[in-house]
């Protein structure tokens, strides 16, 4: 009876997972870019854009908000960058660039670069936007849409990541998926306080919001800084929303496993609040939902069981794939996406266990 109990744990969780009634597998919360609107008045909004070392990309991003309207501020914060971020920048119109100064002790690179330019802040809107995102005509104006039309003050998009290699097709989309299993988007745009999340690459917020919220001293070494944001702007009484949107690319190529590798590790760990008990249980829990129904498979007596939770398993990933425009063959291999994100969790422990508590744009923030 134990033997047959265990044997149906995968086909119940996966089960379970798609009849929750959150459906954290669901793409349902999302934003498009609307192409055929009309020039929009954005004079609300001061966008600031924190950037460090990125002018193969931040001509793209700067055309990008160019396109959205009239009327937007742009201040890009230069991040003590080595190379011609700020000249190009400087050299687009209505835009003004800001040189960082040294990093504090003490003080991640991002948010640093975003207290600088804050001061500079002076419209009710703010959009926090990364070096490397791209909007999409339209999307701008349709984000504040929602906003109002949703009565929240602190939106945010999850980036669409490109998808150039095999690499990037297999775990880019699992990365998004993972994602939202861990914070329910629905959970998380409800008043409840029991998930805060949000997507750093884009996100709108009332500027009134983010200073009682303690932007950004107040989260100055997070290293997970969308999540905590919103935790912080969710306690201060203000309502937040998390989508995924294809008109918020990013620009950032990975291509290589290993260059995937160094995006999650730098976090992952740290997403488990450093806790090894934690790993080891996540670590049962993947070798549960992932490994057992391929043992299960093997054997005559269980191999239904084995099937169901497969089954169960790649259609909470459907609507992903769906979404992304992606072949839905791809979901055959969500196992494989999970064994290598599981060895890079491991990856981001051992990193944290030699002292190293994250490594990101040249810098390294020690335990």
């Amino acid at each position: 009876m134990v033997g047959w109990v265990a044997a149906s744990l995968p086909a119940l969780m996966w089960l379970g997972l798609l009849l929750v009634p959150w459906r954290p597998w669901s793409t349902r919360e999302h934003v498009e870019a609307d192409p055929h609107a009309g020039p929009a008045d954005l004079s609300q909004i001061t966008v600031l854009i924190p950037a460090r070392n990125e002018a193969d990309v931040i001509g793209l991003t700067l055309s990008g908000l160019q396109a959205q309207g009239t009327g937007l501020q742009v201040i890009v914060v230069d991040d003590q960058s080595t190379d011609d971020t700020a000249t190009i920048a400087a050299s687009f119109p209505n835009v003004r660039v800001i040189s960082g100064q040294p990093l504090p002790q003490g003080w991640a690179g991002k948010l640093w670069a975003l207290e600088q330019g804050k001061a500079h802040v002076h419209t009710p809107i703010t959009l926090l936007l990364d070096a490397d995102i791209q909007l999409q005509p339209g999307l701008l104006s349709a984000l504040l849409v929602h906003k109002q039309r949703e009565n929240r003050q602190f939106v945010s998009l999850m980036a669409d990541l490109r998808r150039t290699s095999f690499w990037d097709r297999l775990l880019l989309p699992a990365f998004v998926y993972y994602f939202k299993l861990l914070y329910p988007f629905s959970i998380s745009n409800s008043s409840s306080r029991l998930v805060a999340a949000a997507a750093g690459g884009c996100i709108l917020a009332d500027t009134e919001a983010l200073q009682r919220a303690g932007a950004f001293a107040s989260l100055r070494n997070a290293l997970i800084d969308d999540c905590t944001l919103a935790r912080q702007v969710k306690n201060a009484g203000y309502r937040t929303w998390l989508g995924l949107s294809r008109g918020v690319v990013s620009l950032r190529p990975y291509g290589s496993l290993r260059s995937i590798h160094d995006m999650v590790a730098r976090s992952a760990f740290t997403q488990l609040g450093y806790s090894t008990s934690l790993l080891l249980a996540v670590t049962i829990v993947f070798a549960i939902v992932y490994g057992l129904p391929f043992v299960l498979l093997a054997s005559p007596a269980t191999w239904r069981l084995g099937l169901i939770a497969l089954v169960a398993m790649m259609l909470s990933y459907l609507p992903m794939l769906r979404y992304y425009h992606m072949r839905l063959a791809w979901a055959l291999l969500l196992p494989l996406s999970a064994v290598l994100y599981l060895g890079m969790t491991w990856s981001s422990a051992i990193r944290y266990w030699r002292g190293v508590r994250s490594r990101w744009k040249d810098r390294t923030y020690s335990t």
